[in-house]
């Protein structure tokens, strides 16, 4: 009696593929259920799925010894290191502040000749290439909320490098066009223009920073308008209300009580950036295709399973 020939296999191969099949279906129920939920829910649970505030911690720190620094270099520059103005003064003049809080902030910065020492070269490079950590910070923030693989190191350094740039620019270009106080209808029309700026550099974030971020690049607009309402709008307001408030609460420790004030108020922002991250990631899961989102997360989901 012959033996039986040996049964195809044809089930055992077709056992990766099945198994594709239903990630990818689980992944397109899971993105549907996150449709479902509200805008702020989403948002808030992404955020807190991603660690939010421990990034944002961190990234606090980056701003705190990287944007600081360049913001007071670059006043330098702008009065051409003047040994009579401040860069405090140009913050008591902005948010009105009188008594203490004028002293704190007056005695926290010394006068823009003090650095001149600093703009050379070489102490403006060291600057610029610590903004690099500070952009790959970033780029690990964007990559979490919008569940993607990140960039190998080298690749994440030159778009960090061009991510921190295009930041510079927009801060730049955002001081020039903006004034500050709302008078008159010109006031309102150059605010407004001073908007632009941080919808650009949100708009080109994900692109710049995310794998396969410009993966429908036309629902993009919507992390744009996530980054003007927290990133400017928001920060503006608390800005004007926060820091003369911190200031008055530590009017007791000097110089000190304005530096701490500045750490909160970077706080603050890198905590906004993380909202601006989640909120923007969920906008775009909403208003591009499904199968554009599944595509894009593809890769993650493949590496972690």
């Amino acid at each position: 009696m012959s033996a039986e020939p040996p049964e195809p296999s044809r089930p055992a191969a077709e056992g990766p593929i099945e198994a594709l099949k239903e990630s990818l279906a689980t992944r397109v129920e899971q993105l549907e259920a996150s449709r479902s939920l509200g805008v702020p829910l989403s948002t808030t649970r992404r955020f807190f799925e991603i660690e939010g505030l421990d990034l944002g911690g961190l990234l606090a720190l980056e701003l705190f010894t990287t944007v600081i620094p360049l913001i007071l270099i670059g006043f330098g520059w702008a009065s051409n290191f003047s040994s009579s103005l401040s860069f405090g003064d140009l913050l008591i003049r902005q948010l009105e502040l009188q008594g203490a809080g004028a002293t704190q902030v007056r005695g926290l910065f010394g006068t823009g000749a003090s650095l001149r020492s600093t703009w050379t070269v070489v102490g403006l490079a060291s600057f610029l290439v610590w903004g690099i950590p500070m952009s790959s910070q970033v780029a690990k923030v964007f990559a979490r909320a919008w569940r993607r693989e990140r960039f190998p190191f080298l690749t994440e350094v030159w778009r960090g490098a061009v991510w921190f740039l295009l930041f510079l620019s927009a801060q730049g270009a955002t001081l020039a066009l903006s004034v500050g106080h709302v008078r008159n209808l010109t006031d309102v029309l150059q605010n407004l223009a001073g908007l632009v700026p941080s919808f650009v550099l949100w708009f080109a974030t994900p692109a710049i920073l995310v794998r396969d971020g410009a993966t429908g690049w036309k629902h993009l607009a919507w992390c744009g308008l996530a980054g003007v309402v927290l990133d400017a709008a928001l920060i503006r307001v608390i800005t004007r209300v926060l820091l003369p408030m911190l200031l008055g609460g530590w009017e007791g420790f000097g110089p000190i009580g304005a530096a701490m004030t500045l750490m909160t108020w970077c706080t603050v922002v890198a905590a906004l950036w993380v909202v601006t991250a989640c909120l923007g990631a969920v906008l775009w899961e909403r208003n591009a295709p499904a199968e554009m989102v599944v595509g894009a997360q593809g890769r993650l989901h493949q590496r972690n399973s």
